[in-house]
């Protein structure tokens, strides 16, 4: 099967600043961190779910995404949420049993786009539980707090 290749980031990063902004921003946020080694902003377009009042981030990379490794030296981020900036704390949860909780979450809430996710990185459309813990055992989750 051919795997789906996202856009490059500096097509969603231009379409973040234009009239669209509103519409990508229901479903994409903008993560600025501090580049662990240079400590320069970087910003990465990323989905997101908005549960209460925290922001959840997956990392289908894992540990080894750079902006998750960047957020173990910074916790402190910045978020732009359509046109609204907010600053937060960035937690990393690594527990795949929570991981899992919200792959199902997800899949709840949007189960044509997270299957069609899941199904291209190997899974079935529909997994179960079983194969949703096993999966999340390669991946990140980052809550971002909001700071008040």
């Amino acid at each position: 099967m051919e795997k789906f290749s996202e856009p490059p980031k500096h097509v969603i990063l231009r379409l973040y600043h234009s009239p669209l902004a509103y519409l990508l921003g229901w479903i994409i946020l903008l993560l600025t961190t501090r580049g662990r080694k240079s400590g320069l902003p970087r910003i990465t377009p990323l989905q997101y779910e908005k549960i209460d009042e925290d922001y959840y981030l997956g990392s289908a990379r894992g540990m080894q995404a750079d902006w998750v490794r960047n957020i173990l030296a910074y916790p402190e981020v910045e978020l732009q949420v359509k046109r609204t900036k907010i600053l937060g704390m960035a937690e990393i949860v690594a527990d795949p049993l929570r991981i899992a909780d919200f792959l199902e979450y997800r899949l709840k809430k949007h189960p044509a786009m997270v299957g069609r996710i899941l199904e291209m990185d190997g899974l079935s459309r529909h997994p179960s539980r079983e194969e949703l813990d096993a999966y999340a055992a390669k991946l990140a989750l980052v809550i971002v707090h909001p700071k008040n």
